[in-house]
């Protein structure tokens, strides 16, 4: 794991979207995995001005989200898909029939699970993949025991995390304790997973995530098996790592290490 850690969520913000930008223009076919929640949309609003302004373009991207709500409809105001739309897909230049997420509207969501696995496998598999993680360290809607060689799946979704989405859904609102997910064994396969948290009510998954023992009861523990994965947090939720400076110096060795490889 990188850790990096930044004054604020504004700045984890713009570090997350220049990983992304890097990764487009680097590659404009890039496949990018997408993720939904409060902590993304600060990215997403930086990847929108840098396409408007012309430094990205989408144009060529495809794009796969990780997970959607069983039981809605894509143009359901709470689903993932029209959250999608409406933070980032409709507002840059992507071609919608590249952007997948899974359908929550599926008559045979079984069969619909791996579907989507093959159509990740057929788009060569995802080259950088968004995390965020909820305070009981789900990643995607991979919760608490989940088994960390998991494929895309149909997910019960715990009493915590349906409490954390509350908040979106009015009193008299149909709220989903299903949803479709992809699994933890597929997030590891994506080439770059960088993970996004944000204030003080995340610091106990992120200390769990970091300097946990690597176990199914915080599933983002699995990220300890990526080659490439790259934990941005500020520093609120970096608050309870027992070892805040050692990780602050090894980033700062990393940065004077890639500052002067551009120099050859």
């Amino acid at each position: 794991m990188q850790i990096v850690i930044l004054n604020d969520a504004a700045a984890v913000a713009a570090y997350g979207a220049n990983i992304f930008a890097a990764q487009l223009q680097k590659k404009p076919t890039s496949v990018l995995g997408l993720a939904t929640g409060s902590t993304p949309v600060a990215l997403y609003q930086q990847l929108i001005a840098k396409n408007k302004a012309g430094d990205i373009s989408f144009s060529q991207a495809t794009t796969f989200n990780l997970d959607e709500y069983l039981g809605l409809t894509g143009d359901h105001p709470q689903s993932y898909r029209y959250f999608m739309n409406e933070q980032l897909f409709s507002h840059v230049d992507i071609n919608k029939e590249n952007t997948f997420v899974p359908p929550g509207d599926a008559v045979n969501p079984i069969t619909a699970c791996k579907e989507y696995e093959d159509k990740i496998a057929k788009a060569g598999g995802v080259d950088v993949q968004l995390l965020g993680i909820g305070r009981n360290g789900h990643i995607g809607f991979n919760e608490p025991s989940s088994g960390l060689c998991s494929r895309t799946r149909v997910k019960t979704l715990t009493k915590a995390t349906v409490d954390d989405n509350a908040r979106f859904f009015a009193e008299d609102e149909y709220q989903p304790h299903l949803s479709i997910t992809m699994g933890i064994g597929t997030i590891l396969e994506a080439k770059k997973v960088v993970l996004l948290a944000t204030g003080e009510n995340k610091a106990d998954a992120v200390h769990a995530m970091i300097e946990g023992p690597l176990m199914a009861k915080c599933p983002a523990s699995a990220l300890q098996l990526h080659k490439d994965a790259v934990i941005v947090i500020d520093k609120a939720a970096a608050s309870k790592l027992e070892d805040l400076e050692f990780y602050q110096h090894i980033e700062a060795e990393n940065q004077k290490l890639q500052a002067h490889l551009a120099t050859l």
